[in-house]
Order: structure tokens, then C-alpha cells, then sequence
């Protein structure tokens, strides 16, 4: 009777194990989590850095230094876009040798041959004119050789 008891102590048939045909998936799992966390912790933080020189936010009206400059002025009119300079009608492509001479009249004091290099040209537009018309201004006017050509800004009126 003692063996009956040490050999199965229930007395049934014991059972086997039948194979199971799904991956055991629970490993792979904790494998990925561990990756997962080691590439977050090492991947590096996406910043990019630009320098941006901003203006002080109390603008200091420009010193002329006794150079008087020329204005070339832009206007949207019905006929399309308007060009000045010192309030004469001009062409684009009479534009350089116009604000030239207004440049010589302007600064009497500069030799003509350093007006390219010191005269201040300054394209003044209304809020209306495209932005690619004031672009197409300024770099014919660079084109021409004027080396300081800049816009004419104004504050905007409150109302």
C-alpha cells in the first residue's frame, strides 16, 4: 500500500503535456521595450540653432552723417506699378542712371566716383505693393553698383 501511495498518490493516469504551436511572445516584447527606452534615452534632442540678429525694440533713428538720401519710392496705381525717385517718374530700366544723378545732387560733398560706395538709397513702398516688386527694386539697384541700398520704414499709424 506504502508504494501505491509514493509512486502516484492519486491514482489517476498522469498527463502529458501536448505541444503548443504559438510563439511565446512575452521575451521579444521585453526586448523591444529595452531597445525602445536605450533609443530614447540616446537619440539626440532635435534643436536647431539659428542666429538671428533682431533690432532693439526702441529703434534709433539712423545719423545721416550729412549725407542726404535718395528716396525711390513705389506706388500700386490703376496702370500697374509706379516708380520714383525724389518724387520723378522713372522706368526700371532707366532707374540706375536716375537715382544716380539724384544721388550726385543729393551729396554734393561726395566725389562722383564714391557715390556708388556711399551714397544711402532707400526704397520707401506703400502697404499695398507687392513684396517681389520691392525685391526686384532693391537688387536692380545693386546691380547698378549701389552698395547702400536699404528700406525706408515708417510706423505704422495707430487708429
Amino acid at each position: 500500500m506504502g508504494a501505491k501511495l509514493a509512486s502516484g498518490g492519486g491514482g489517476g493516469k498522469r498527463r502529458e503535456m501536448q505541444p503548443n504551436s504559438e510563439p511565446n511572445v512575452i521575451p521579444f516584447i521585453d526586448i523591444l521595450l529595452v531597445l525602445l527606452i536605450i533609443f530614447m534615452v540616446t537619440a539626440p534632442i532635435p534643436t536647431v540653432d539659428i542666429r538671428v540678429d533682431l533690432p532693439p525694440p526702441n529703434p534709433v533713428p539712423i545719423r545721416l552723417e550729412g549725407l542726404n538720401p535718395t528716396v525711390v519710392g513705389m506706388r500700386e496705381t490703376a496702370t500697374g506699378l509706379a516708380i520714383y525717385v525724389d518724387e520723378e517718374v522713372v522706368t526700371l530700366s532707366t532707374l540706375g542712371e536716375r537715382t544716380l544723378s539724384h544721388a550726385i545732387r543729393n551729396n554734393p560733398a561726395l566725389n562722383p566716383e564714391d557715390v556708388y560706395a556711399e551714397a544711402r538709397i532707400f526704397v520707401r513702398a506703400d502697404q499695398s505693393t507687392a513684396y517681389g516688386n520691392v525685391v526686384n527694386v532693391m537688387s536692380q539697384l545693386q546691380e547698378e553698383g549701389f552698395a547702400k541700398v536699404g528700406i525706408f520704414a515708417e510706423l505704422a499709424s495707430e487708429g
